[in-house]
């Protein structure tokens, strides 16, 4: 089986301002023309500067996503956004799931599956993240807590369409800490939700699925994790607000 082509996308979270945004949007643009097809690459901004990066990226090979989608179509929902309005200002996909939103602001699995949904439905991909506590890993939960995250995100998803899914393992004790997930640590868990994978659908659509590591990615550990069994990516925070160290991780990623 060929390996599938890595993908690294750059969550910016809540910073910048709207010049600092379309200036790392052009020189995270020029950098991935110049490594070429072998990488894919994506940014993911605040929702306010979408569309002014949106403009920027265009006719090049670098993709935009959103941080955060609302689960309902439209409607009397103050402060949300749609997988509509998203996809109007030039969204290809959106992240569901992950930590910041699960364990700050008390999304649980059922919101997820339904804002994965809603994406799916409007024609937008999903990269959908999972990860335990550090108290969760310590008391051997990991493989618990990653596939019910899993398996209820994906319920009622078809075969054709979660293969329009990314799941990004991100484990919550290494995200914004600086400690990281050994590669070893991080293919052991991919492994398992390639497995699982294959059983909610078959072996060949468990392929077929990329599957990101997040979690204090860096240039100086990026050719590690990127080259460890089944990690296909990263989902990568705080290196990601500075050309220089985005594009070291993504030329790191093997081809």
């Amino acid at each position: 089986m060929p390996r599938r082509k890595p993908t690294i996308a750059g969550n910016w979270k809540m910073h910048l301002d709207r010049t600092k945004a379309v200036e790392l949007a052009r020189a995270v643009r020029r950098g991935a023309e110049a490594l070429g097809p072998g990488v894919d690459v994506a940014v993911v901004p605040p929702f306010v500067y979408l569309e002014a990066v949106a403009k920027e990226l265009a006719g090049s090979p670098v993709r935009l996503g959103a941080q955060n989608v609302c689960e309902q179509r439209e409607g009397a929902f103050t402060g949300e956004i749609s997988a509509a309005m998203l996809k109007d200002v030039g969204c290809s996909f959106a992240l569901v799931g992950h930590s910041e939103r699960r364990h700050v602001y008390g999304e649980d699995d059922a919101r997820v599956a339904a804002k994965l949904r809603a994406l799916l439905d409007a024609g937008l991909d999903a990269v959908l993240c999972v990860g335990e506590t550090l108290a969760e890993r310590d008391s051997n939960r990991t493989e618990y807590v990653v596939r019910e995250q899993t398996t209820q995100a994906l319920l009622g998803v078809s075969a054709d369409e979660v293969r329009r899914v990314t799941l990004a393992y991100e484990p919550v004790w290494a995200i914004g800490t600086g400690r990281n997930a050994t590669a070893v640590q991080a293919s052991d868990v991919h492994l398992y939700l390639r497995g699982l994978l294959s059983g909610l659908y078959d072996g060949q659509v468990a392929e077929a699925v990329r599957i990101q590591y997040g979690g204090s990615v860096k240039p100086d550990n990026a050719a590690e994790l990127l080259n460890a069994p089944s990690v296909d990516g990263a989902l990568v925070g705080g290196a990601s607000l500075k050309a220089d160290s985005f594009l070291a991780i993504a030329a790191a990623a093997p081809r």
